[in-house]
């Protein structure tokens, strides 16, 4: 077993065991505050191609994407809830991924997982192009997806899914042990901050 594996299972054991309590008072404020499930299920895309599913606390209103289909949140989104702003902000929403990392579909450190049916808005007379036709999805699909990223914490918010590959591929390039301990740091820090959302993030 790998050390950055090593890693994954040793960190997401350890933040299941020490969450515990923060998912039942999250279950609570969820439930509390809107109707519908406590949990989200999505397909994504994993290494190699491999499709999963991830577990996400609900964040939005039920049947956020009825209508839409996979968007992703825009600043102020009227679908995400009270307690949502705060789960986002925190990164709380995600700690679900912790059995994902756990079980090995995912990593603490990689790329994002997206959906598989995700495209990428072109502002060219092309209109909305599929991701995988994206430079730069072939070759982050050639490791595991990650809980956090370069992607993640240095890329704007707002930024296009074209941008954000380019910081996945300088994270594929360079990817070390003590890189990913760097990252997964500075991840703990902005969740102390609350600042996940943030449009102005500087690190």
């Amino acid at each position: 077993m790998s050390a950055k594996r090593l890693l994954d299972v040793g960190l997401a054991g350890v933040g299941l065991v020490a969450s515990a309590p923060l998912w039942a008072a999250i279950a609570a404020a969820i439930k509390l505050e809107t109707p519908g499930p406590v949990f989200y299920r999505q397909e994504r895309v994993g290494k190699r191609g491999r499709i999963f599913t991830v577990l996400k606390f609900r964040s939005m209103v039920q049947d956020a994407e009825r209508g839409l289909g996979p968007v992703q949140a825009l600043e102020n989104d009227p679908r995400v809830t009270r307690v949502g702003r705060i789960l986002r902000a925190t990164a709380m929403d995600e700690l679900p991924q912790l059995w994902n990392i756990f079980r090995g579909d995912m990593s603490f450190v990689g790329p994002r997982a997206l959906r598989p049916q995700e495209v990428e808005v072109d502002g060219s007379d092309a209109g909305q192009v599929p991701l995988a036709a994206v430079p730069g999805f072939i070759e982050r699909c050639l490791v595991a997806p990650g809980l956090t990223g370069v992607a993640q914490i240095y890329a704007p918010r707002d930024v296009s899914r074209r941008q954000k590959f380019r910081f996945d591929r300088l994270y594929i390039r360079g990817q070390s042990f003590s890189l990913d301990i760097r990252l997964i740091l500075l991840s703990f820090w902005i969740t102390f901050r609350g600042s996940w959302e943030a449009r102005d993030r500087k690190y």
